[in-house]
């Protein structure tokens, strides 16, 4: 599966897709643009709200997201008619792969033979399974044995097989199974970074959009969340018309491949790919497009809806109020009837899954901390103290070291699935993908400071023992604080893919009845005049709040703990991201100088680490 040389649409389908893509935007852009005035109004009424106290004790670390650049040596199978040709990989840290033809031209700058975003794809490393996957495309086919057919037939010791539902597929080859597995673990990596890019973000605008796509998408019937909205906002637009697309492309466009066999799946996978870039392209520039009225959007909304904000937010609990005493019955009778009884199931898989990857993620911190204190006891060699320092200051991006911490939240693939799809829910991948990325960053933060407080409290007053006792302390206080996170983090984290989970799917039972009752509501809402408030978004308050109720009681009793409460405002949101949280660190609260890397002058410990050592 090589380059593409040209096209396989011609102008008529590539004007069609681009008037496709048009009522894609056409009909999306106004559910932008009224959740990103919903999103305007919670901001604002969260900053005038009470302030919480800040339950994050660790320092937040700054150094996500990125994927470790991985590079090196493979085969790929290419070209017209495609061969296995040697190639020089390269995995960036934005989770794109680069090719070359040469290790030189890479080293030279030279641009790549080809690049790709990894967003969407999947890695195998079974040819069979491969060979499956492929033969599914086109369970027809029938024919001769292609070129093509011998090739993939071939045995190949160590494949990697890149697969997206609507890209052309990679098929690569390593030359040793070590070789295998680091790619592998690369590869995995930067497709859990490209995929999670706006769930992670903590911008209104990405919480604004995500929201758009949910009730577009609700708006034409389909409830149940999945895997659409991984990556950025142009992709997952692509993603959301490309499975609109898929079926007629199917009924339409495949019958007329002259292929045969597995060159036949091929063929189609090109079209495919011809199809996603010129949706893509169009998704881009839409988007680029409506950026300077997004900016104008949110400036004019803050200066409308601050002014008004009290009387706004009292209308939406008057009506909430209203509106509850309307729909409770029905969504109680729902709750009772269809979701009661698989709650408890799929909140204790959620916990229990996240706490075998935190338990994993806790052990290796310990033992990282651990080495550090033993290597100040035996050795007086500070280069190695560095070396030591910086490995253990990359443990949250070492690929090898997190994957058994990732590998507890992919055992529970098949279970969540099974336990979620009466519900619609086919979002497994993005669900696990979280609980990776919660892992990472809490193993981040702890590192970030453990090494900050380690360049505080060692100073050349000490010797090596008692320079080892100090790490030991500083090691016990960031357990503390770690554990103290793992609680906060895992409630939240629990709560949002609740309500990912069976939200959509209530929505989806009380939509016949409780939607016809709206517009008796809807002209005190209208009265405001402001695009914030709507009937159908405080209706959708009233159900999560509802459910919320029941995710808290649920929660509660899986925990044994009596403070498991969530407010709607802080669980309306998917899931559990901390990157840009506020949080209280050591340096806020006056026990600790400065962040690290700052500029903070330290002393070094004599005679072993040189100023600085300990510096993340």
């Amino acid at each position: 599966m090589g380059g593409r040389p040209s096209s396989p649409l011609d102008k008529r389908q590539q004007k069609q897709l681009r008037g496709q893509v048009d009522t894609l935007l056409r009909n999306f852009l106004p559910c932008y643009r009224g959740q990103l005035a919903a999103s305007v109004l919670w901001q604002i009424s969260q900053e005038l709200g009470p302030q919480e106290p800040a339950g994050c004790q660790l320092l937040h670390s700054k150094k996500l997201p990125r994927v470790r650049e991985h590079r090196g040596p493979l085969t790929l199978l290419w070209g017209h008619p495609p061969q296995w040709q040697p190639i020089f990989c390269v995995l960036r840290g934005d989770g794109r792969l680069e090719w070359f033809s040469h290790r030189e031209e890479y080293e030279n700058g030279d641009h790549p033979l080809e690049s790709t975003p990894l967003t969407g794809y999947t890695v195998l490393t079974s040819q069979s399974e491969y060979l499956r996957l492929l033969d599914a495309l086109c369970p027809d086919s029938s024919g001769d044995h292609t070129q093509e057919d011998l090739l993939l037939e071939t045995p190949v010791q160590f494949p990697l097989f890149l697969q997206h539902p609507f890209r052309r597929h990679l098929c690569l080859s390593a030359a040793t199974g070590k070789m295998q597995r680091a790619w592998s673990l690369a590869l995995q990596g930067g497709i859990r970074l490209r995929g999670t890019v706006l769930r992670r973000s903590q911008a209104p605008a990405a919480r604004a959009f995500l929201d758009a796509i949910r009730l577009y998408r609700q708006q034409r019937g389909h409830f149940g969340d999945d895997d659409a909205t991984l990556g950025s906002d142009a992709e997952v637009l692509t993603a959301v018309l490309m499975r609109q697309l898929l079926p007629e492309l199917r009924s339409q466009t495949l019958p007329g491949l002259r292929e045969s066999g597995r060159a036949r799946a091929w063929a189609w996978t090109k079209l495919l790919d011809a199809v996603h870039a010129a949706v893509l392209a169009g998704a881009s520039a839409g988007l680029r497009a409506f950026q300077p009225e997004k900016d104008e959007l949110l400036a004019a909304l803050e200066r409308t809806i601050r002014p008004d904000v009290d009387e706004m937010l009292r209308l939406q609990a008057r009506v909430a109020g209203r509106l509850q005493a309307e729909v409770q019955g029905p969504l109680e009778s729902c709750l009772r009837r269809k979701v009661d009884m698989q709650l408890p199931r799929v909140t204790q898989t959620l916990l229990s899954t996240l706490e075998a990857e935190l338990t994993v993620v806790q052990t290796l911190l310990t033992q990282g901390m651990d080495r550090l204190s033993r290597h100040l006891r035996r050795s007086s060699s500070g280069a190695r103290l560095r070396k030591e320092v910086h490995s253990f200051g990359e443990m949250p991006w070492d690929p090898e070291l997190m994957q058994t911490c990732y590998h507890e939240a992919e055992q529970s693939w098949g279970r969540l699935g099974q336990l979620t799809a009466p519900f619609g829910f086919f979002g497994t991948q993005s669900l696990v993908f979280g609980a990776q990325d919660l892992a990472q960053q809490l193993m981040a933060d702890a590192v970030a400071t453990f090494l900050q407080l380690a360049d505080q409290y060692l100073t050349t007053a000490l010797d090596c023992d008692q320079a080892a006792q100090q790490l030991e302390k500083v090691g016990g206080r960031v357990l503390k604080k770690f554990r103290s996170d793992i609680g906060s983090a895992r409630r939240k984290f629990i709560h949002g893919w609740l309500l990912c989970i069976f939200l959509p799917f209530v929505l989806s039972q009380l939509e016949p009845s409780c939607k016809a009752e709206l517009p008796e509501f809807e002209g005190e809402v209208l009265a405001m005049g402001s695009p914030a408030l709507t009937i159908e978004g405080i209706y959708e308050d009233v159900v999560r709040g509802v459910l919320l109720q029941r995710i808290n009681q649920e929660l509660k009793k899986a925990l044994g703990a009596s403070n498991v409460s969530c407010t709607l405002v802080d669980c309306s949101e998917a899931p559990w991201d901390q990157a840009g949280a506020d949080v209280v660190t050591e340096a806020q609260r006056g026990t600790c100088s400065k962040q690290p890397g700052s500029g903070t002058k330290v002393q070094p410990l004599c005679p072993l680490p040189p100023p600085g050592t300990f510096q993340s």
